[in-house]
């Protein structure tokens, strides 16, 4: 039977028929014609090298309250300018203005932004070339330009 003409016109359709519905699924339209690329300002990347604009405080949102430490980044693969979250205790005192920082996403689901700080999605992890981690810890210092 499954060589049978019948057969074979039965299958053909059957995969027409899916390749049709498969547009109403929201994950595979969104995939392939990259939509989460394009709205991405990394493009789908991983880091991002960036120049640091200025230093700006969030606000939490409720029911936390706190000023969290980011900073305005313009990226220098397409010029969009994001902002990036400074995470851990004081690290705000060695990104200075013009500095080249990486950043990475800060982990939120779907890639969005994470935990109580509005609208950050991405977090500094570089300070020209120097990891951010290693400088609060006083392991290494900030190369002098």
């Amino acid at each position: 039977m499954a060589n049978s003409p019948v057969g074979m016109f039965a299958a053909r359709t059957l995969k027409q028929k899916r390749l049709k519905f498969r547009w109403s699924e929201r994950r595979f339209k969104r995939r392939v014609l990259m939509l989460d690329k394009k709205a991405d300002p990394l493009e789908g990347a991983p880091q991002a090298r960036g120049i640091v604009l200025e230093k700006v405080g969030v606000e939490s949102k409720q029911p936390n309250s706190a000023v969290r430490k980011c900073v305005r980044v313009q990226l220098i693969k397409n010029g969009k300018v994001v902002t990036a979250f400074c995470p851990r205790d004081g690290a705000l005192n060695y990104i200075d203005e013009h500095d080249e920082v990486v950043i990475e996403g800060i982990g939120g689901s779907m890639g969005r932004a994470m935990g109580d700080i509005p609208g950050v999605r991405w977090k500094v992890s570089k300070v020209n070339g120097v990891s951010l981690r290693e400088l609060v810890r006083g392991r290494k210092e900030k190369p002098r330009r």
